[in-house]
């Protein structure tokens, strides 16, 4: 789907447009909640100004990529952008649209170009739901000024964004709005003549209400705020000399679910509702698990991110106290992407059962982020001389392989040997508790330690075997 948001906010019916697109913010200066990212100097205030020289275009940046939250002006000010520059604006969004319409808007925008020196703003909504070829798709145009890129993305670029793409643009974080913003942006809403243009009065348990229900979404407690507004006017005009009905917080409350649903279909909660999914797989509650599942679902979530979460959880709160789980996930990832919604539900509901059910240990989570830890302060050490590899004689000569005891001629394949660097013997990294699994590995492991750092004597001592093959210099 591709649409021109000039068009659409120069309609002359644009009365009948929702009433957060008529209070789309039509300059940086209508703006609210994002001062940080709009402030002089920053990318996009730099892509606005109008009247830019063209050397000032050129060390603009070529491509912005806007990650935020749902309702924090994203199209909004990818369109700003267009507008106070003198741009073109096209919308493309990664849900319907396709590299046949990508290509046709990149073209157009090289023709228009070159006929008429006219810049264009490619707005790329959803960005992250473009496949790796749609996003190479963009590359070229990128990187020869075809267009100016505005990308927006719910999920954090680094991993929802290709690499080449990701080295060429600016990311540029958006915040949720705070209360103040959100209560600004209703009494603004309520006298506009581009919104309600007076006709009611919101009371001040019904703003608070609003306020609260939006969780610093602009779009939803615009949504809100119409659908109550509609349901005392009925959407009709107030007759001459009446009395302005009253939005009160009983009201807000009578129409809160229809909005909330309306909402829920464009993506709503998408960090409450991912927080809330793995937070109750980690406090072992399949129910709610479930519930916070089918919302997303239901909301339209894209069914990979849903297992990619899945499998997360799997490593990092169930890990060796069950890592049979982490097989599962993984297998249901790759089912769900071959089999597609909506029977795909039912495998994500399978993960989300196994991973919310199964005995739960952070062991292995704790124990990478300490040796990382380690690893940054500089606490490396030489790797020692009896485990490195000697694949020639000078190598051996320095006395690499030294003394290396080969675990297979030992009893229990553990030899007694240290592995660690000198600088860190006896550092333990990994801690097993006592659920699932891990209360058979902890005793095990305790006793291999005690065999590792058994007195040997000198350090390394012993038969250098050659390994299973018998290569000269195998490890």
């Amino acid at each position: 789907m591709v649409d021109d948001l000039f068009s659409a906010a120069e309609a002359p019916d644009e009365h009948t447009l929702p009433l957060a697109v008529r209070m789309r913010p039509r300059t940086l200066e209508e703006v609210v909640g994002q001062d940080k990212a709009i402030a002089p100097g920053t990318p996009l205030e730099r892509l606005a100004r109008p009247g830019a020289s063209a050397q000032q275009r050129l060390t603009a940046p070529a491509s912005v990529i806007l990650f935020g939250p749902p309702g924090v002006g994203k199209t909004t000010l990818a369109y700003i952008v267009a507008r106070q520059s003198g741009r073109a604006f096209r919308e493309l969004s990664a849900v319907t649209s396709g590299v046949k319409e990508l290509r046709a808007l990149l073209t157009e925008a090289r023709e228009r170009l070159v006929s008429s020196s006219q810049e264009t703003v490619l707005f790329v909504d959803e960005v992250h739901r473009f496949s790796k070829s749609q996003q190479d798709a963009l590359l070229p145009a990128v990187e020869n000024r075809d267009v100016t890129l505005v990308a927006a993305t719910t999920e954090n670029p680094s991993f929802s964004v290709i690499s080449p793409l990701l080295s060429r643009s600016v990311v540029v974080k958006l915040e949720a709005l705070e209360p103040v913003d959100i209560g600004d942006l209703i009494d603004r809403a309520v006298a506009d003549e581009r919104g309600l243009k007076g006709e009611v009065r919101v009371d001040r348990g019904a703003r608070e209400r609003i306020v609260s229900l939006a969780g610093g979404d602009a779009r939803k407690a615009l949504t809100v705020l119409e659908a109550a507004a509609g349901a005392l006017t009925g959407d009709k005009p107030r007759k001459k000399g009446a009395r302005k009905p009253v939005i009160s917080e009983s009201v807000v409350s009578s129409v809160m679910d229809v909005a909330a649903v309306r909402y829920d279909k464009q993506g709503d909660d998408h960090y409450d509702v991912a927080s809330a999914f793995i937070k109750s797989m980690r406090g072992s509650d399949p129910d709610a698990a479930l519930h916070y599942l089918a919302r997303m679902i239901r909301a339209g979530e894209d069914p990979r991110f849903i297992a990619r979460r899945i499998m997360i959880a799997a490593a990092e709160e169930v890990g060796m106290a069950a890592p049979q789980i982490l097989q599962t996930t993984v297998a249901a990832a790759q089912a769900v992407a071959m089999v597609g919604m909506p029977e795909a539900r039912i495998i994500l509901s399978e993960a989300v059962i196994a991973v919310a059910t199964a005995p739960k240990s952070n062991a292995s989570y704790m124990a990478i982020d300490q040796a990382l830890a380690d690893v940054d302060a500089g606490r490396i050490g030489q790797v020692p001389l009896h485990l490195r590899n000697a694949p020639t004689k000078l190598m051996k000569q320095w006395g690499n392989k030294e003394g290396y005891r080969y675990a297979h001629d030992w009893p229990g394949a553990v030899a007694p040997q240290q592995y660690m660097p000198d600088e860190l013997a006896g550092r333990v990294y990994y801690q097993p508790n006592d659920r699932g699994y891990e209360r058979e590995l902890g005793p095990r492991l305790e006793r291999i330690r005690a065999i590792l750092n058994a007195d040997t004597g000198s350090k390394g001592a012993g038969q250098d075997h050659q390994g299973s093959d018998g290569a000269k210099g195998s490890d």
